[in-house]
Formats: structure tokens, C-alpha cells, sequence
């Protein structure tokens, strides 16, 4: 079994070196060429070259991302399990698909992924946008949108018969090519995700000497890039996290980490269907090791982790500050704080009450009101968050 995932691995790598040979690794004359704006301390964002954006490749995109027509059944929107108000993320552990399938990992949320080195928890091998899309849109289990041989002909007929997907497809895609398929609603999709950018949060406008912030909020952003927290190891950089590409970056890294979670049987075992790395390797070390997410935005994207199992910011904390997560009891117990492949950056951390309470409101000063209010960025249709009776 494990040979057969290795297999599986090296031919998805190939096919992730040659999506990374078509990104446009250019560092300079990209700012001026998207037809969004970047906040003046942001790099240009890697984007593939056969995938230019466009202001109407973005608008046909936030159409079909807030339209329910794009799934199998007519019932789900990628809105339904990325709300604006939330930073694009849903609010629940795990998110009900269109069949009322449930997924098997917490909905993560969207702001300045077009920086992410990887998508998903923990697919080393999904390095675009346009790659990861085919997850929610295909993905057989668990069924998210629930598109298929049987009904992907009658989605994009759907899509044709409306008036005003005829002027936008048309608009984004005016060459001889027949513009409505699903290359380009993938390539749509893809453009507007990239352009929801977050940058001005109140620390952004602290960073650049707009505002001040609270004694406490000062008092958490030095512990948090501090010796003693030591938080910015998988949350650093602009994005505050540590998969970040762009135009410029020659070596792109791809951590995942094993932060104490689970310990199932005592040796590091975490509950399926969710096992981080593991699920496409099958190496023992890769078991859960799961992508560190930007925290911009974080005061409203719980519930946290990559099952949605911790609910609060104060408990994300203090499993962080213990080392682990311990679990008495249930079907999960296990002391994470033993897991024998916990990541060595997660040790434990004396923090009194009145520190973590300064780390917590310093990661509220993240959020970004801007842009959860957007109105380039909201629903076109009026129709949030996502779902709907059958539209066959």
C-alpha cells in the first residue's frame, strides 16, 4: 500500500513541477499588470502564465463563486463554505457538500491565497489555485459541489442560458476558443481568488506608522515574534505564515507540521479520515503534519485547527503554550504533548494568563474589516451564504 502511495506521489510531483515551470517567476514588472491593487509592503504574487488575470476574468470569477448553478445539484456555491464576513472561511468544524456530505477538514479561509505555496491541509503537490480547484469541484469523497462525467455538460449549459454569463464569459475570454468551458471557469475562479488580498488590518497600518496600538496588543506582538512564544517560526513573514511564494522567490518551501494534537495509540497515531501528510505518502513521519495557515484574519475564522475541533482562540493557546493537546477521554484520547512526531518547534511555554491574554489581543489586531466588507469581493447575486433549493 505504502509503494502504491509513493507512486502516486512521484507522478503528482511531476505534475507539480510543471505546473510551477508555467508560474511567471519574474520579481519585477508584475505590480502594475494585475488588475487589483497590493498593499505597498506586499511582493507580486507568482501566477501562471497561461492563466493572466483580468478585470474580467475576476468579475465572470466572483460570479461563479457565489453561484449555486456551478454544482451538481444546484444546491452549493463555493460561497456556501467561504463567507465574506468570516474571511471566507464558514464558521463550523467541517462543512456539510452539496449532497449534505460532510468534508473531512475545517473550510480553510481564503485571504492572500495567492501567495500559498500549497493548497489544502496537507497536499505537498497542489501548488495552484487552478490545480486545487478540482478538489472541491470533482472530489468523489467525500462530494463537495458534486460535478461529474453524468452532469458537467448540463452545468455549463446552465451557465450558458444565463443572459449575463453570456457578456461575462464572452468579455473574459473574446478569442475564437468557445468560451464557455471549464478550463475557464476554473481559470475564473482561480483569478478572483487571487485577488482577495487582505493587507490593512490594524497592525499593517501600525506597520506603517498609521496607528498605534494598545499597551497589551504591544505587549502580545512581542512575545508573539519574541524568544519566549516564538510564534513567528510557522506564522512569520507578511503573511504570517511559513508557506509563502512569490514572484521573486527562488526556493519555495512547503512545511507541515505535527503540533501535538492527537496521540491515539502512543505512537503518534491521529484519527481518520484526516492524517495530515500521511494520507498521500503513507511515511510514519509525515503522520499529522498539516500545513501551518495564514493567521491574518484569525479572530473570525474559528473553529481552529484542521478539523475544526478546537473552538476557541484561548484553547488554540493553550494547547500551544502545553506542548500538545492532552485528551482524558472518548474515542480521540491520547496525550499530543508524547506524540513521537511532534514537531520540535512546538515544546511547552510558560505563559501566565495575563501573556496569553496579550498574544490573543495582539492576533486580533490582524483583522482585516476592509476587507470583510468589500464590496468588490461580496456576492453579485444577493444571495449568501450559498445555498439554495435544487435549480436543475
Amino acid at each position: 500500500m505504502k509503494s502504491g502511495r509513493l507512486v502516486l506521489l512521484g507522478a503528482l510531483a511531476a505534475l507539480c513541477l510543471s505546473a510551477f515551470a508555467q508560474i511567471n517567476p519574474s520579481p519585477t514588472g508584475g505590480r502594475e499588470r494585475l488588475p487589483w491593487g497590493l498593499p505597498p509592503d506586499f511582493p507580486v504574487p507568482r501566477i501562471p502564465m497561461d492563466n493572466p488575470p483580468t478585470q474580467a476574468k475576476f468579475e465572470l470569477g466572483r460570479h461563479l463563486f457565489y453561484d449555486r448553478r456551478l454544482s451538481g445539484n444546484g444546491k452549493l456555491a463555493c460561497a456556501g463554505c467561504h463567507r465574506q464576513e468570516l474571511a471566507f472561511s464558514d464558521g463550523r468544524p467541517l462543512s456539510p457538500g452539496s449532497t449534505g456530505e460532510n468534508t473531512t477538514r475545517n473550510a480553510q479561509h481564503l485571504g492572500n491565497s495567492a501567495w500559498h505555496t500549497t493548497y489544502t491541509w496537507a497536499n505537498p503537490v497542489l501548488t495552484t489555485l487552478e490545480r486545487q480547484m478540482g478538489v472541491p469541484l470533482f472530489g468523489e469523497h467525500p462530494v463537495e459541489m458534486g460535478v461529474n462525467d453524468q452532469n458537467r455538460d448540463r452545468i455549463i449549459e446552465r451557465l450558458r442560458k444565463q443572459p449575463i454569463y453570456r457578456h461575462l464569459f464572452q468579455a473574459a475570454y473574446p478569442g475564437p476558443a468557445p468560451a464557455f468551458s471549464w478550463q475557464n471557469v476554473i481559470a475564473s475562479i482561480a483569478t478572483f481568488q487571487r485577488g482577495l488580498v487582505t493587507g490593512n488590518s490594524r497592525f499593517d497600518r501600525y506597520q506603517r506608522g498609521q496607528e498605534t496600538l494598545s499597551e497589551s496588543e504591544m505587549r502580545g506582538k512581542d512575545l508573539f515574534f519574541g524568544e519566549k512564544a516564538e510564534c513567528f517560526h510557522c506564522h512569520g513573514g507578511f503573511n504570517f505564515s511559513d508557506q509563502i511564494a512569490h514572484a521573486g522567490s527562488r526556493h519555495v518551501a512547503a512545511s507541515f507540521h505535527n503540533t501535538g494534537l492527537y496521540n491515539l495509540d502512543e505512537r503518534g497515531s491521529y484519527p481518520e479520515p484526516s492524517r495530515g501528510v500521511y494520507d498521500i505518502t503513507g511515511q510514519d513521519e509525515d503522520m499529522g503534519r498539516f500545513r501551518a495557515p495564514s493567521l491574518r484574519n484569525v479572530e473570525v475564522t474559528a473553529p481552529y485547527m484542521h478539523d475544526g475541533s478546537v473552538r476557541t482562540l484561548e484553547e488554540v493557546l493553550s494547547i500551544y503554550a502545553a506542548g500538545g493537546r492532552n485528551i482524558e477521554s472518548g474515542k480521540s484520547r491520547g496525550d499530543g504533548r508524547k506524540n513521537p512526531q511532534k514537531s520540535e518547534l512546538i515544546g511547552t511555554i510558560k505563559l501566565t494568563t495575563d501573556e496569553q491574554r496579550d498574544i490573543i489581543n495582539f492576533l486580533k489586531t490582524l483583522t482585516d474589516q476592509d476587507f470583510l466588507r468589500n464590496l468588490a469581493f461580496a456576492d453579485p447575486w444577493g444571495t449568501s451564504p450559498g445555498r439554495r433549493k435544487s435549480s436543475k
